[in-house]
């Protein structure tokens, strides 16, 4: 990566009670074309279209270039930053490796479909590029663990799709969680989708010419099956070649890691994991519990979350409010920010852009998504084998469970693997 100097955008703001941080972000000002950030896109669906559409708002921050196997996409998305700054100059890319060869990249957005994230991470890694990585992360354990291992070994910046960790009313209730104000912790309670898994294929439809879609390089490592429109549109979840665990980390990812950060747990994961329909409980070797569940919400929004204690509990989600009990908590609160919305990336993106200049660890770094997603994938797997699962969370495998050990991984197609 070309050289940038290093800003001083983050300060640490201690909150009263507790030891835990939240960054203060110093507003950016115009910054000199040599000193952005040069970022390019690898896949460019709406999920991508609103992150990315936040990260053209910051002014040290330049996309390139665009890079879809899919000619409308990439199209769309070039319009999109053409039209922010007001020229023509950003690039398309059919083959995100030739994006990885360009010198003048500094780092990548990546949001393919689940089954691309981990290999195309680390590939970038490899490339020299700093990584925003949508989640899931990895669709196995096996590749969280060699994604965090990556960035480690390439010493890069690494920011996973997990955008609450930068929102204030989530932080907010960790904080809660974490000051003892709630008491001793004793459950933790993260929302998932209705859990679904398909193993089925769509009818074949004629294969379109390669430069409008690239099917041989949208399905990349999964599994060969024949081409269907309506896999490149968007109906590849639920389908087990292409989703991790029966869309179980589509909200997990975001939800049990808001857990495991309540729990004080981001090097750790539950040891055990027993599944009872859409419901599956883990129990931490502290004794919390974990519970992962559909139903049963307040209605605070999406993506809730629920911490209880001995002495209360706190629940929040992505309309921002937060719902305490005894109401004697709301005086804890920290004051929100400003940035309400649960849903929103832009916070999130900005401490990847402070991170890639000061090489700090981002609010959902390599290390954050590697135990937060493991804990999702042996939940998944119990679910899947329909029965409890004991796993150790230092040697990452499961205790005396040959069946649930041959999942931890799935092949690679040729020619792609790690």
């Amino acid at each position: 990566m070309k050289h940038l100097s290093r800003r001083a955008f983050l300060k640490n703001s201690l909150l009263a009670g507790g030891a835990l941080a939240f960054p203060w972000v110093a507003p950016a000002h115009a910054v000199a074309p040599s000193e952005r950030i040069t970022l390019g896109v690898i896949g460019i669906g709406r999920r991508c279209q609103h992150v990315l559409g936040c990260l053209l708002e910051e002014p040290d921050m330049q996309c390139v270039t665009i890079c879809d196997v899919q000619a409308s996409r990439r199209e769309t998305a070039k319009k999109m930053v053409d039209d922010k700054y007001g020229n023509h100059d950003c690039t398309t890319i059919r083959d995100f490796r030739e994006l990885l060869a360009r010198p003048d990249i500094d780092a990548v957005l990546i949001a393919t479909g689940d089954h691309w994230h981990a290999l195309a991470s680390i590939m970038a890694a490899k490339a020299g590029k700093d990584v925003y990585s949508e989640k899931p992360c990895a669709m196995t354990i096996a590749d969280c663990q060699a994604l965090d291992d990556t960035m480690r070994r390439y010493a890069r910046v690494f920011q996973a799709g997990t955008q609450r960790r930068s929102i204030g009313n989530f932080q907010s209730a960790v904080h809660l969680a974490r000051s003892g104000k709630l008491g001793r912790l004793h459950t933790l309670h993260a929302s998932i989708y209705k859990l679904s898994v398909r193993y089925d294929w769509l009818p074949e439809e004629p294969l379109p010419p390669k430069e409008e879609v690239d099917w041989d390089m949208w399905l990349g490592p999964s599994p060969w099956r024949p081409y269907n429109s309506q896999y490149v549109a968007g109906r590849w979840r639920e389908h087990f070649d292409f989703d991790s665990g029966g869309k179980l980390l589509d909200w997990g990812a975001h939800t049990a890691d808001l857990c495991q950060w309540a729990n004080n747990a981001d090097d750790a994961t539950p040891v055990e994991f027993i599944p009872d329909g859409n419901t599956i409980t883990g129990r931490y070797a502290n004794g919390v519990k974990l519970v992962l569940r559909h139903e049963g919400w307040l209605g605070t929004g999406t993506c809730p979350v629920r911490f209880e204690g001995d002495e209360g509990w706190v629940e929040t989600g992505d309309n921002g409010d937060i719902e305490v009990h005894p109401a004697s908590l709301r005086s804890e609160l920290r004051q929100l920010s400003q940035q309400r919305r649960g849903t929103d990336a832009g916070s999130h993106g900005r401490n990847f852009l402070d991170c890639i200049r000061s090489r700090a660890q981002t609010n959902a770094n390599s290390s954050v998504m590697r135990h937060s997603h493991i804990a999702c994938h042996v939940a998944a797997i119990a679910w899947l084998l329909k029965r409890k699962v004991t796993f150790d969370p230092v040697a990452e495998a499961f205790v005396g469970d040959d069946e649930a050990n041959r999942m931890r991984s799935r092949a690679y197609r040729e020619p792609w693997r790690i």
